[in-house]
């Protein structure tokens, strides 16, 4: 027992260690003055930081990010919860057929979906296909797995049915029982789903490039451009672009934690 508790911690930290050291090095050379003729930095800097944020480009494409990022999380939460849930309640045959839909986006790579997205809409003029509208379309498709799975992985640890059919003989309708009775219950699906597709489609840089491009640069385009002259810069738009996702779990992680607190404070004082 020993033995096998000794070899799974060097896995583990091998694990750890492959994972962290790329980030470290990413951090590190981000505030590196030179670091091609030693192992270590010669120096570090705030230079390559101030740089890559003193551009007015940084903000905007910031700001981009987050709006198609916010747009397609929130979409996706209100059309994949009711029809998750209304599969789970009524159309249980179907559900192998869902999830194979649900997971063909797994199969399909983003120049194809793009290039697809393009001939199909291209006779209704480029202000539709081209627009920051049809990103966000295109991002809930290739975001829909990390939506769907946690909130029906949440649906099959609740009783559904029998919380609806109690909601039902109390006089509530399908809205009040979906808002007040099901999204309490699955709200840790929910959360999780919603900042999945928020992390997906942040960082997402082949869809954004083909379908608007420099008309609504977003984040990754933006850093896409520091590495074709400057690593240094690129490399703290990187890590900038991790601490804003980690930021954004952390504050659903926070938010999903307080709210569970005050349900449980309300259910102990009553």
């Amino acid at each position: 027992m020993k033995r096998v508790a000794w070899w799974r911690g060097i896995v583990i930290g091998l694990f750890l260690l492959y994972m962290l050291i790329p980030l470290a090095a990413t951090v590190l050379f981000s505030f590196a003055t030179r670091w091609d003729r030693s192992i270590f930095p010669e120096g570090l800097t705030l230079q390559w930081w101030h740089a890559a944020m003193g551009r007015r480009a940084f903000l905007m494409t910031l700001q981009n990010s987050l709006v198609i990022s916010l747009a397609a999380m929130v979409c996706s939460v209100v059309l994949v919860t009711p029809t998750a849930y209304w599969a789970h309640l009524r159309a249980r045959k179907a559900r192998p057929l869902i999830e194979l839909f649900t997971n063909l986006p797994f199969g399909v790579p983003g120049v194809v979906l793009a290039l697809a997205l393009i001939r199909c809409y291209a006779r209704f003029g480029g202000s539709i296909v081209y627009s920051p509208g049809m990103l966000v379309a295109a991002c809930m498709v290739i975001s829909l797995p990390f939506m769907y799975r946690p909130v029906v992985n949440a649906l099959n640890a609740a009783d559904v049915r029998t919380l609806t059919e109690a909601a039902h003989s109390l006089g509530a309708g399908w809205l009040a029982t979906i808002t007040r009775v099901i999204a309490p219950a699955i709200r840790s699906g929910v959360l999780s789903g919603a900042l999945l597709v928020f992390s997906t489609v942040f960082v997402e840089f082949t869809l954004a490039n083909l379908l608007v491009g420099a008309r609504f640069k977003t984040f990754p385009i933006y850093l896409v451009e520091f590495t074709r002259f400057d690593g240094r810069q690129a490399s703290a738009l990187a890590v900038i672009s991790f601490l804003l996702a980690w930021a954004t779990s952390l504050a659903v992680l926070l938010a999903m934690g307080k709210s569970d607190q005050e349900r449980e404070g309300a259910l102990g004082a009553r």
